[in-house]
């Protein structure tokens, strides 16, 4: 388990107090300038980082809430985000928002500077690159209040609000082969995310219930989940140049979706005339695209309402809350001519 290293671990190794020490980091002028060389010396050694919650906790609570998503520009997290101001503000907190641009590195840096800006707790929907959860865990066991939505961290006991991806790639799934198709590919995001599993999960049952074979040439994964377009183009590639080339293709995330049929177009292909589509998109011009695309639309509002009135209510809670709840909403499949389904 991730211990962290304190003040009372470098004074008991230097053999000083820890008003001492504490002193020492912060440079206060009573202590001289050897002492102060020898404890941050040391304390760079073993890579002390002060705590932010014991810092934060000087002060009183600040009515913030620090949000973390991937990327603002992002239909479904734009859309979260209105539902989480939509309550925070009605309650009386701020809202500061941080993206990590699917990086595990910047993730943990926002992390680290909304606790040590004393946030009351954090709305937290992890990067593709995250697999490492110390940096949440170190800040979960000091007693910070933290809620997951749409990608969640499993092995990290608080209230999490998802969508019902399972179900969503299964009916979306089940909608292709009812409209003719047999050869189904599936273009998704990062492995690491919970919601890649979910949704990896909806789309083979779907094939199995149909005795439609899985064939694991048609799993693509794009790990930054459709903002770099050259991977999506590359992942698009690779599926046409298939022998057995696939006649549909189940798109995993929001970003993809655009980017998928985007690709296609440049390579020549007819929608659904060559390949049928179906994709997660929160997006509201979904319709307008040419031909306007099936999508599996998950209540992206909703679920940032939700998940910020749970952590409120952590956050006001007067004891310790020891059961968490998963809510899990229902996704909802919007057929549209991109499928082939006659309409």
């Amino acid at each position: 388990m991730f211990q962290p290293i304190t003040i009372k671990d470098i004074a008991k190794a230097l053999g000083l107090s820890t008003s001492t020490v504490s002193r020492a980091l912060t440079d206060r002028y009573e202590i001289s300038a050897e002492t102060k060389k020898l404890v941050l010396e040391y304390a760079e050694k073993i890579g002390y980082q002060p705590n932010p919650i014991a810092q934060s906790l000087k002060e009183r609570r600040s009515h913030s809430i620090g949000v973390v998503v991937a990327e603002v520009a992002n239909n479904y997290f734009s859309q979260a985000i209105n539902g989480i101001e939509s309550i925070a503000y009605n309650r009386g907190y701020h809202v500061i928002i941080t993206q990590t641009h699917e990086s595990f590195d910047r993730e943990v840096v926002n992390v680290q500077h909304m606790a040590s800006r004393g946030v009351d707790g954090l709305l937290i929907s992890l990067s593709s690159e995250t697999q490492n959860l110390s940096h949440i865990k170190y800040l979960h066991e000091k007693g910070l209040p933290m809620v997951f939505f749409d990608r969640v961290a499993n092995e990290i006991e608080t209230h999490k609000v998802i969508a019902n991806n399972y179900q969503g790639a299964f009916d979306a799934t089940e909608h292709l082969i009812k409209s003719g198709s047999r050869k189904i590919a599936h273009l998704t995001s990062s492995p690491n995310l919970s919601i890649t599993a979910e949704r990896f999960d909806g789309y083979r049952a779907a094939l199995a219930q149909y005795n439609v074979p899985f064939n694991p040439a048609y799993l693509l994964h794009c790990e930054h989940g459709g903002m770099i377009q050259a991977e999506v183009e590359l992942a698009v590639t690779q599926l046409l140049a298939l022998a057995d080339r696939p006649d549909a293709i189940l798109i995993a995330s929001d970003r993809l979706s655009a980017g998928c049929l985007s690709s296609l177009k440049m390579h020549g292909i007819k929608v659904p005339t060559d390949i049928a589509i179906a994709g997660f998109t929160n997006s509201d011009v979904a319709d307008l695209f040419n031909p306007a695309m099936t999508t599996i639309r998950q209540p992206a509002f909703k679920i940032g309402q939700i998940a910020t009135e749970m952590l409120i209510s952590l956050i006001e809670s007067k004891h310790p809350v020891t059961e968490f709840e998963t809510r899990m909403l229902d996704a909802e499949l919007v057929v549209r001519e991109s499928s082939g389904a006659a309409l």
